[in-house]
């Protein structure tokens, strides 16, 4: 039974999807590529890694200490 499942369109749109949320040295060092290609797929996705940034700084602060 075929699930007509596109892996190459539902792959890019993962990345594109991590290249929005994370920054390109974190994105590169998580998914094995040269920092080069991560910031080319951030550019291309218009990734803001600084919303990724006050997000972890947010969830540091609301630590319970």
């Amino acid at each position: 039974m075929a699930l007509d499942v596109r892996v190459t369109t539902t792959r890019s749109t993962v990345l594109f999807q991590l290249a929005t949320e994370l920054p390109g040295a974190v994105l590169a060092r998580t998914l094995g590529v040269h920092i080069t290609v991560a910031v080319k797929w951030q550019r291309a996705a218009a990734g803001d890694w600084a919303a990724y940034v006050a997000d972890v700084s947010n969830r540091d602060l609301q630590r319970p200490g």
